[in-house]
């Protein structure tokens, strides 16, 4: 509750700043109160499904598997509401357990990435498709930007992101997922 509560205030203040800062936001349209509700919506649906995306792959691999909220991670989101630069990770999907395969656990880390690659799907073939205001239009544009971005950013091969475990255990299903997720994220950039 706490994690969508803060990614509801990020998706608000995206709106917010492209209102009253549009010189330094960067968006091509404007923003209302109604489409600021929609985007947090999505958002926080964007960064829920990834998460239990995860779980249920973990889930159905007999491992338990938990969201947490972290400290640093909450407070990080919770300052990137009033920052113009934006960060969202109010806390993880815990896994434990004992993997039976390895591929197990590449499994349950790309299920994330994937839910945001059918959400950026999905928002941009909304996008283009439906005879939308181009406000709307390009709200859905964003929201299906960002997506791509989550998995692009999801899928980079460091640290704690889901992309260093694929990495590190199939370099191949890694790039089949980080490659069209980076070209994806291009194409709607340039297409905002």
């Amino acid at each position: 509750g706490i994690a969508a509560v803060l990614v509801i205030g990020i998706g608000f203040s995206i709106g917010l700043y492209a209102t009253l800062l549009p010189e330094f936001a960067g968006f091509n349209f404007i923003w209302d109160l109604s489409m600021m509700a929609v985007f947090a919506v999505i958002l926080v649906a964007s960064f829920l499904t990834h998460e239990v995306g995860h779980k249920i792959v973990a889930q159905r691999n007999g491992l338990w598997a938990e969201f947490r909220l972290t400290t640093w991670g909450a407070l990080l989101t919770f300052a990137s509401v009033f920052l113009p630069f934006r960060m969202i990770a109010p806390g993880a999907m815990m896994i434990g357990g004992t993997l039976q395969k390895k591929d197990d656990l590449v499994k349950i880390s790309i299920a994330g990435p994937i839910t945001n690659l059918i959400y950026s799907c999905l928002f941009l073939g909304l996008a283009v498709t439906l005879p939308l205001s181009f406000d709307w239009g390009s709200m859905l544009l964003f929201a299906g930007y960002l997506n791509a971005f989550m998995a692009v950013f999801n899928l980079l091969p460091f640290g704690i992101l889901d992309g260093y475990k694929i990495f590190s255990l199939n370099k191949k299903i890694w790039a089949l997922f980080f490659v069209p997720s980076a070209a994806l994220a291009l194409i709607i950039f340039l297409f905002i």
